[in-house]
C-alpha cells in the first residue's frame, strides 16, 4: 500500500499549461531520446579524441605442433665422421627439425599517432556533431512544447463545447416541453414541436461526438506528456483564460533575427559539416606519421612447462616509426574532393533558401496570430449578438409572433456562433505557439 501511494504521488494528475509543458520536456519520449542523442554525441566526441591518444594492445599466442615440419639440409654441412655415421655422401641431403614442439609468445604494443590530417578534421567534426545534436534537442523541445499546447487546448475546447451543448440541451428540452403542452392544448402547430425535436436531436448527437473527442484528446495529451495513455489527467486552466493571456500583440511587434531561429542554426551547422568534409578529403593527400613501441617474451619447450618457475623466457623489444605518403591515386582523391566541394555549395544554397523561407514563415505566422486575435474579438461580439437574437426569437415564438422555423434558424445560428467563438480562442493559443516555435522566442506566458 505504501508503494502504491508513493508511486501515485510521483505522477502528477492535474496540470496548468506551463506545468504540462515542463513535465513533457522531462518525460516526453521524443524529448528523452533527443537528450540521449546529446549524450551519445558526447561519447562520440571522446571516441574521436581518444583515437589520437596512445593505444596499448596485448596478446598471447600459444602454438603446439601436432607434427613438426621437416627441412632438408645438404650433407656437406656435416663433418665427414657424421656423414659416415649417417651413411650420407657429400652431395646428399638429410632431414632436420628446427625449434621446439610448443611455443608461447606474449607481446604488448603501444601505438601513437604523430600526425594525421584526418584526425584533426575528425576532432572538429565531433564538436560540430555535438552542436547538431544540441540543436536537434532544442528543435524537439520546441515541437513538444507546441504539441502540448495544442493537446491542452483541444481538451479545453472539448470540455467547453460539452458545457455549452449541455446548456443548449437543457434550454431546448424546456422549450420542447412547453411547446408540446401548448400543442396539446391546440394552440400550436405540430410542426413547431417537430422543429424543436430535430434541433434537440442534432445537438444531442453533437454532444455524444464531442464526448468521444474529449476522451481521445485526453489520450493524446497523456501521450504527448509521456504518461500512460489511460492516465487520469486533469487541467486547471480555462480556454478563455489562456486566450486572454495569449492575446497581447507584443510578439508581433518584435524585430526577429532569422539567424536566431533553430532552423537557421541547423542549416548553418549542416553547412559547417560540409566544410569539414571538404577539409577531410583534402587532408587525405597529406602524409601520416605513426610510432610504436613493442615488447614481449617468448618461451619454447617440447612439453607444456610454461607454468613452471624454471621455464626459460626470452625477452625482446622494438621501437618504430612509419610514414605513409600518398603519391598517386589515379584521380580518386581529386574526385572525392570535388564531390565534397559540390556538396558544400549545395549546403550554402540550402542555407540561403532556409533564410528566405524563414522570413516568409515568420511574416505568415505573425499575420495568422494577428488575425486570430482580431477574429477572437469579432467572434466574441458575434456571440453576444447571436444570444440576443436567439432570445428575442424565443420570446417572439412563445408570444406567437415568430414561427418555429425562425426560432430554429436563430438557435442554429447561436450554436454555430458558440463553436466559432470557442475555436477562435483555440486559434489564438495555437497561433501564438506556432509563432514562438518558428522564431524560437518563448514568452513568459
Amino acid at each position: 500500500m505504501c508503494f502504491s501511494f508513493g508511486f501515485a504521488q510521483d505522477t502528477p494528475t492535474s496540470f496548468t499549461l506551463q506545468e504540462a509543458i515542463d513535465y513533457a520536456l522531462e518525460n516526453n519520449r521524443q524529448a528523452k531520446n533527443a537528450t540521449r542523442d546529446i549524450d551519445a554525441a558526447k561519447q562520440q566526441k571522446w571516441e574521436t579524441t581518444a583515437s589520437g591518444l596512445p593505444q596499448i594492445s596485448a596478446g598471447v599466442d600459444y602454438q603446439n605442433w601436432l607434427k613438426q615440419g621437416v627441412n632438408l639440409l645438404p650433407a656437406a654441412i656435416l663433418s665427414p665422421e657424421d656423414r659416415a655415421d649417417l651413411g650420407l655422401d657429400i652431395g646428399d641431403q638429410f632431414p632436420a627439425v628446427f625449434g621446439t614442439k610448443q611455443t608461447v609468445n606474449a607481446t604488448a604494443t603501444l601505438n601513437q599517432k604523430l600526425f594525421d590530417g584526418s584526425y584533426l578534421v575528425g576532432l572538429q567534426s565531433a564538436k560540430v556533431f555535438l552542436e547538431i545534436s544540441k540543436n536537434a534537442k532544442e528543435k524537439t523541445d520546441l515541437e513538444v512544447r507546441k504539441a502540448v499546447i495544442n493537446a491542452y487546448g483541444n481538451i479545453l475546447l472539448a470540455e467547453e463545447s460539452i458545457n455549452i451543448l449541455n446548456r443548449n440541451i437543457e434550454v431546448l428540452e424546456k422549450n420542447l416541453d412547453e411547446t408540446t403542452k401548448i400543442y396539446e392544448n391546440g394552440l400550436e402547430e405540430e410542426e413547431s414541436v417537430e422543429q424543436l425535436q430535430i434541433t434537440l436531436s442534432g445537438v444531442k448527437s453533437q454532444l455524444n461526438n464531442t464526448e468521444r473527442l474529449k476522451k481521445l484528446a485526453y489520450q493524446m495529451f497523456n501521450i504527448t506528456l509521456g504518461l500512460d495513455v489511460s492516465s487520469n489527467s486533469e487541467l486547471t486552466e480555462t480556454l478563455e483564460g489562456l486566450a486572454n493571456i495569449n492575446s497581447p500583440l507584443g510578439l508581433i511587434d518584435g524585430d526577429e533575427n532569422v539567424q536566431n531561429t533553430i532552423d537557421y542554426q541547423i542549416a548553418e551547422n549542416d553547412k559547417t559539416a560540409k566544410e569539414l568534409l571538404l577539409k577531410l578529403e583534402k587532408s587525405k593527400a597529406l602524409p601520416t606519421l605513426n610510432a610504436f613501441v613493442n615488447g614481449g617474451y617468448s618461451g619454447n619447450s617440447n612439453k607444456f612447462t610454461f607454468t613452471n618457475s624454471n621455464q626459460e623466457w626470452f625477452g625482446s623489444s622494438m621501437f618504430g616509426v612509419s610514414l605513409d605518403i600518398p603519391i598517386f591515386s589515379s584521380g580518386m582523391r581529386n574526385a572525392s574532393t570535388q564531390r565534397a566541394k559540390i556538396n558544400l555549395e549545395k549546403a550554402q544554397e540550402d542555407l540561403t533558401e532556409t533564410e528566405q523561407k524563414l522570413k516568409l514563415q515568420i511574416a505568415s505566422a505573425k499575420s495568422d496570430y494577428q488575425f486570430a486575435i482580431e477574429d477572437y474579438g469579432n467572434k466574441k461580439d458575434n456571440l453576444n449578438l447571436a444570444e440576443r437574437i436567439e432570445q428575442k426569437n424565443q420570446t417572439k415564438f412563445f408570444e406567437g409572433i415568430a414561427s418555429s422555423f425562425e426560432l430554429r434558424q436563430a438557435q442554429t445560428q447561436l450554436y454555430s456562433t458558440q463553436q466559432e467563438f470557442l475555436q477562435s480562442m483555440l486559434d489564438v493559443i495555437n497561433a501564438k505557439a506556432e509563432l514562438e516555435t518558428i522564431t524560437n522566442n518563448i514568452s513568459e506566458n
